[in-house]
């Protein structure tokens, strides 16, 4: 039986906002542990004696997790009912965030990780779908989705420096209390306020392509990040369930991986944009922090500080793209976005250990402003012209996007400088150098996708689907 829809059940303004702000506690907690936990990845390292492979699978195992089984939360939540699953959701990242803070090692840290990365996976695309049904209006929509883009500049505002005087005043494992008490009374106020709402006809649950994504996804992020014999067969793994994974999907009436939508130019470029994209701020926020606290000798706190003008303009800035998004369509967001990211990589090639650290503040900005463009347009150019039973598995490919970017960013950056941070201040600038060569490539694509997504020609290729 098929649910009836939110224009049917009455909802009001004031009741659409309210889901719209418990939609935006969910990404809070969920965006913002990113963030918390890279500024205490020296104190873990410090105190659990973690090496740097062993902080970078402390970020990665999060966010490749939620990359791994962001498809199958989406079809999921449109097959058994949003709300229920975005419930489900709130309880087990809870759950995990509990198992984080009492970790004894950094393998039974990483290992928590994972438990907290199942329950996000319930909670960014389903919490983005149900903002997409209960905003059905085109305009209204996107400014509801610049909200929901200017929460992600909210918690890296609060994380950096919420983060910081956590682990400075009670130690790292307090980072993970703070998720608690939003994720109680977000779980009581979804079962008060959110609709039930669902597909009229749900997904079939996909055994084979879940596994071959996993395979796929693990596989190229533990060659990145291990450095040893098994790198080759690794690659190996992840070309041979790639392509299986196609051939698999292309032959199932209702695949994990919905390829038909591909043949939308804007859709695939956003998911294209969401890796490129986030793979450069995988790398800029992992470096960052180490270069902050390792080679400038700063607190957890101080750190923190030096990040607040990037999660304020994000806060700004998103609101506003959303409107842009709205009115005049992703481009010039987008152009804007591949510009920053592009002008704020070659700008980070001038940073040395003994640069003024307000120089390299100024620099901070350029990442401010692309953080703050980049998550309207992609969340809308993902949606809109896609069908309506697909909202949830729409809005979960671009999350992959996002959380595969953010993995890789993280695997590659940490791979690259390697235990530098730790030894020699210098060498670890010279190799943060090296970083910042393929994230310039990455903005790049970035600007050359967004003029390409949003040609007429492009446009027309929605209509096709």
């Amino acid at each position: 039986m098929t649910l009836p829809t939110l224009e049917d059940t009455g909802l009001t303004s004031a009741r659409r906002y309210a889901v719209l702000a418990i939609c935006c506690a969910s990404l809070l907690i969920s965006v913002m542990d990113i963030s918390i936990v890279n500024m205490a990845l020296p104190a873990i390292r410090d105190d659990l004696g973690a090496s740097t492979a062993g902080l970078q699978w402390t970020v990665d195992a999060y966010t490749l997790v939620l990359a791994s089984f962001l498809l199958l939360a989406g079809s999921t939540a449109d097959r058994y009912g949003r709300k229920r699953m975005f419930r489900l959701g709130l309880t087990v990242f809870g759950l995990g965030s509990l198992l984080c803070s009492l970790a004894p090692s950094i393998e039974t840290l990483i290992a928590a990780r994972a438990v907290q990365a199942v329950g996000g996976t319930l909670l960014n695309p389903v919490a983005m779908a149900i903002v997409v049904t209960v905003f059905p209006e085109r305009a209204e929509r996107a400014r509801a989705i610049g909200i929901f883009g200017a929460t992600a500049g909210l918690s890296l505002v609060l994380g950096p420096i919420l983060g910081g005087a956590l682990v400075d005043g009670l130690g790292w494992r307090s980072i993970f209390w703070v998720n608690l008490p939003i994720v109680v009374l977000a779980v009581i106020f979804t079962s008060l306020y959110v609709p039930e709402s669902r597909a009229a006809h749900g997904r079939r649950f996909d055994p084979i392509g879940q596994l071959l994504v996993v395979v796929l996804l693990g596989s190229v992020v533990s060659a990145i990040i291990e450095k040893n014999a098994w790198r080759t067969p690794l690659i190996v793994a992840a070309a041979v369930a790639a392509v299986f994974l196609i051939a698999y999907e292309r032959r199932r009436a209702e695949p994990l991986l919905e390829l038909r939508l591909f043949r939308s130019v804007p859709f695939s470029s956003a998911v294209v944009i969401a890796m490129f994209a986030y793979t450069g701020f995988g790398a800029f926020l992992f470096v960052t922090t180490l270069y902050l606290q390792s080679v400038r000798h700063l607190s957890a706190l101080d750190a923190g500080l030096c990040l607040l003008p990037v999660g304020l303009l994000i806060c700004v800035l998103s609101p506003l793209t959303g409107r842009v998004v709205g009115s005049r369509g992703p481009r010039l967001p987008l152009v804007v976005a591949g510009t920053a990211l592009t002008l704020g990589a070659l700008a980070s090639l001038t940073i040395q250990a003994s640069t003024p650290l307000i120089n390299v503040l100024a620099i901070l900005l350029f990442f401010g402003v692309f953080l703050g463009t980049i998550n309207p347009p992609i969340a809308n150019s993902a949606v809109s012209g896609m069908p309506a039973a697909m909202a949830g598995l729409a809005g979960s490919l671009a999350s992959v996007g996002r959380q595969t970017g953010t993995s890789l960013g993280v695997a590659i950056a940490g791979s690259i400088v390697g235990a530098t941070a730790t030894t020699d201040p210098r060498r670890f600038v010279r190799a943060e150098h090296i970083v910042w060569w393929p994230t310039i490539a990455m903005g790049l694509v970035v600007l050359a996708l967004a003029l390409i997504s949003t040609s007429r020609r492009a446009r027309l290729t929605v209509q096709e689907l």
